[in-house]
């Protein structure tokens, strides 16, 4: 089957790319000409285990193709993936000026029928819009489909390969037969393809991040709950898991979510609520606990060196909001450099991928070092925000022997307080004891 990406984005290569793999023809356009040269020659302008690889291996058997050439793209192909992103503007709105944009040129486009599959996050009743917009546009047939996504940045290609199941929204019942038999290869093991109405598709991701990101919020006021009186988080957490009703996913406290799908859609399900006149107390309040707790954490930072702080060269490891990814918009990392930076205290950051983007955003106001250890030498303190696998298990005596204070700030909960005492550090962690 012929296919077309739309949005050469981290969404779209992955999306692209594991159709591709499974032998799909497919074509990823982007109006950024910069970027589709890059991918035309092997080079992502992302971090993603395992990705580069399969675009490399499908680019070269002619299975996966780069291009600015939209009407041309759209006119050789079935069906045609919006996989835009679609950001969030100063007010919590989604700006979608580029995906209205986007479905004016594929109704102008369109040369037959086609389905036009959107795997963006968008507002209920989105789908409904762009099947209006497109009417209006051309005389051909065609079938609008919501296809939400739910991969997680550092595990992408397994997830979109291996998914959970597949939600798909649509209003005919051919359309779901097509779908089905487009998913069947990445559905073997018998996961579900969930077939549902337009509007129910587009909620079901709003409501998953919404989830995940209020039991975040819930750990981490359990956290401070027990940090205030005595009690262990790790052992509360255990016991809660083990719990059938509850489970083990997302109880993990830390300094708090980042990135951009968690607050963007707590924002548009907020938003949802409001339009409906509902008052969404309990979304809302995982959105303002979760600034609280971040908060929380660069004060008790703060607070340790007080107004010594301005003399004090500070250790950050990690800078993107989670794991394998270089993303840090939303990173809890920004808004904790950005306190040091203001508080005079001279900042020294590592992480393994995502120092390129950091260096466009702080340039030379930050020192940017090769190595971890690198980062702690002559050290006053270490702020651990990111739990990169590198992080897990460090040399203490190694670290104890470059820093010039040992202090340990752990927003992620890395360590044993028990080993941290042993080594002679203070050690200031998430709903445990400090030592």
């Amino acid at each position: 089957m012929r296919l077309t990406v739309l949005g050469a984005n981290y969404i779209g290569l992955v999306v692209g790319t594991g159709l591709a793999e499974k032998g799909h023809f497919v074509t990823c356009v982007d109006r950024d000409e910069t970027c589709i040269r890059a991918l035309a020659n092997g080079e992502l302008p992302l971090y993603e285990p395992g990705l580069e690889e399969l675009v490399v291996r499908n680019a070269e058997e002619e299975r996966l193709a780069f291009s600015t050439d939209l009407a041309q793209a759209v006119a050789d192909s079935l069906m045609v993936f919006l996989c835009l992103e679609t950001p969030v503007a100063e007010d919590g709105a989604p700006d979608l000026t580029g995906l209205w944009g986007t479905v004016e040129e594929i109704g102008r486009a369109i040369t037959g029928y086609r389905i036009i599959v959107n795997t963006c996050i968008c507002p209920v009743g989105t789908a409904e819009k762009i099947r209006d917009t497109i009417a209006g546009l051309t005389p051909h047939e065609f079938d609008v489909v919501v296809n939400p996504e739910f991969i997680k940045k550092g595990n992408a290609i397994d997830d979109f390969m291996r998914p959970d199941r597949v939600v798909v929204g649509c209003e005919d019942i051919r359309v779901e037969e097509i779908m089905k038999e487009l998913y069947a290869p990445f559905l073997r093991t018998g996961k579900p393809l969930l077939s549902m109405d337009l509007r129910s598709a587009e909620m079901v991701r709003l409501a998953v991040n919404a989830m995940l990101a209020s039991r975040i919020s819930m750990m981490n006021e359990l956290a401070q709950l027990c940090e205030a009186y005595g009690a262990e988080i790790n052992a509360v957490r255990e016991s809660m898991a083990f719990d059938s009703r509850i489970g083990s996913g997302y109880l993990f406290p830390g300094i708090g979510f980042g990135g951009s799908a968690l607050p963007r859609c707590l924002a548009a399900m907020a938003r949802l609520g409001k339009e409906k006149g509902i008052d969404c107390t309990l979304i809302e309040a995982a959105a303002t606990v979760n600034e609280r707790h971040e908060r929380a954490f660069i004060r008790r930072v703060l607070e340790y060196y007080g107004n010594e702080i301005a003399e004090k060269r500070i250790a950050v490891w990690g800078a993107s909001y989670k794991s394998r990814t270089d993303d840090v918009r939303g990173a809890p990392a920004l808004n904790v450099i950005d306190a040091l930076l203001d508080a005079g205290a001279a900042v020294a950051v590592y992480d393994p991928v995502a120092l390129k983007k950091l260096h466009a955003i702080y340039g030379d106001r930050v020192t940017f070092a090769s190595k971890n250890y690198d980062a702690a030498e002559r050290a006053d303190g270490l702020v651990i925000v990111t739990e990169w696998n590198e992080f897990h298990r460090p040399n203490f005596e190694r670290l104890a022997s470059l820093m010039r204070e040992k202090v340990i700030f752990d927003g992620r909960n890395l360590y044993s307080p028990k080993l941290l005492a042993e080594n002679g550090f203070r050690y200031f962690s998430v709903g445990r004891a400090s030592v």
